[in-house]
């Protein structure tokens, strides 16, 4: 049976740049053995699956696989997927694209220049806030020095669907430096719900940009990964949590991914309301390649 698929480069001003991402349009009848094995092929940080044209509750049916195990929700794979059920199956402009992942419903905004998507947001699920970590085990895992991390800010984990350990280094000469400690690194997750680690600087490449971030996730088959949608909506809840800028309302832009030849660009906004934190997570999409991926007939 013959699948399309597209990539879509996310988060990225121009082509081969941001986070690449494969989605197939037509997922119905490939079974999940098949989607892992797939997603190990294109070895991309995720791969989706849209599993039927038709809404169903007012949104799109979407899974998510890593190169090693599926998950429930993912940022650059939302936006990408939804950039893809605009363009390719409704095929005219629309506000809002409600994705249904494992996670629940994710809706996603769309807004316009010349009739083509221009900047793609995706409302996060509020924050949960849990364990605190301390700063030497962190740094061991990063083979950086216990004051490269900046302690007047927590390491912590932070989930809004899918947990990151969220680390603050003092300046962008420390975390340039990085090189993850393997052994060490799995010694930590083996204790964590989370699995995957953000490390982000107040010095950036661009003075235009806010934070630069790095992000770790070996757990899921991602060494590095260039843009995560995820993990910088977790950041913008933390932003906020201990107003990092001063202020409970944040409206700034993060740069990732230059470490890996990737250079990305994410949109991060967040405020507090009398309920919980308010995250939308922004960036642009571009199409790159479609083509059709052969599975063996049952």
């Amino acid at each position: 049976m013959n699948n399309h698929y597209y990539i879509v480069d996310v988060f990225a001003d121009n082509k081969y740049a941001g986070n690449p991402l494969a989605v197939f349009t037509n997922s119905a009848n490939i079974d999940t053995q098949e989607m892992q094995s797939i997603a190990k092929e294109i070895n991309y940080s995720e791969t989706t699956f849209i599993t039927s044209p038709q809404k169903n509750n007012g949104g799109y049916e979407v899974r998510i696989f890593t190169p090693n195990r599926e998950i429930p929700f993912a940022g650059h794979p939302t936006l990408g997927t939804a950039y893809i059920i605009q363009q390719i199956i409704i095929k005219k402009p629309v506000e809002k694209i409600i994705l249904n992942l494992e996670e629940g419903q994710i809706p996603v905004t769309i807004n316009y220049k010349n009739s083509l998507p221009e900047w793609l947001w995706m409302r996060q699920k509020a924050p949960y806030f849990g364990s605190k970590l301390p700063g030497s085990v962190i740094a061991e895992v990063l083979r950086l020095n216990p004051s490269d991390i900046d302690l007047r800010w927590p390491i912590q984990e932070v989930s809004t669907g899918l947990p990151f350990i969220i680390v603050p280094l003092k300046n962008i000469s420390a975390l340039q430096q990085i090189s993850l400690n393997i052994d060490k690194y799995y010694q930590l997750i083996a204790e964590t719900e989370a699995k995957c680690i953000l490390v982000f600087s107040p010095e950036t490449y661009y003075p235009e940009n806010n934070l630069h971030v790095r992000v770790f996730c070996n757990y899921m088959g991602i060494s590095e990964d260039p843009a995560t949608g995820s993990a910088n909506g977790c950041l913008a809840g933390y932003l906020t949590q201990y107003t990092y800028f001063g202020d409970e309302n944040i409206n700034i832009r993060v740069e990732q991914g230059y470490e890996i030849g990737r250079p990305s660009l994410l949109l991060l906004k967040a405020s507090r309301n009398d309920v919980c934190i308010d995250i939308n997570i922004g960036g642009k999409v571009i199409l790159v390649a479609k083509g059709e991926f052969l599975v063996p007939a049952k």
